[in-house]
């Protein structure tokens, strides 16, 4: 286990971290149903979480995993596609960032959730060593959901991973009686 200095941080609220990216979809972004290739949306995705992780630890952010993403709805040709990324929880050294992606129609302007996901950061120094991040404060109900959500979400992770046993998952126990 790492020894890390205490230091004290300012916690820190999930919009704070608010990250917004609004794109329009290219005919070279598609697949042969003129659809957005998922792979360019996880690219997306991933950018706009990165910077939100960013921004809330103000350190250089590598992604450690993916832990959800949910491909509901295509997203069309000429689509105007907004991805919008908070930090949901902070850990030690890692960030839960929640990806939700939005199709806005053009001539209306509603915007429709499509897609959503979770991806997990790591904050790290100049040599790629990680560092303490600072704590998040939901304000929000749905800020909240997710905050909570994220402990169960990190518990199985650990579990399934074989890094952290039935025993130990606070947040699990439920599931394992």
């Amino acid at each position: 286990m790492r020894n890390f200095k205490h230091v004290v941080m300012q916690a820190k609220t999930p919009k704070q971290s608010k990250t917004t990216l609004t794109d329009v979809v290219l005919p070279g972004e598609t697949n042969s149903l003129h659809n957005l290739f998922g792979g360019e949306l996880l690219a997306r995705m991933d950018r706009a979480a990165s910077i939100a992780a960013g921004r809330h630890c103000r350190h250089i952010v590598v992604t450690a995993s993916v832990n959800h993403v949910a491909f509901n709805k295509a997203v069309p040709l000429g689509s105007v596609v907004t991805v919008e990324a908070k930090v949901s929880r902070a850990f030690k050294t890692s960030m839960e960032v929640f990806i939700d992606v939005w199709i806005e129609d053009r001539q209306s302007g509603d915007r429709t959730k499509a897609n959503e996901g979770i991806y997990t950061f790591v904050a790290v120094d100049d040599i790629g060593k990680p560092v303490l991040v600072p704590e998040i404060i939901p304000e929000t109900d749905l800020e909240k959901q997710r905050f909570d959500a994220a402990l169960r979400r990190k518990q199985l992770s650990l579990l399934l991973s074989g890094k952290m046993k039935p025993i130990d998952a606070s947040e699990l126990r439920a599931f394992f009686k």
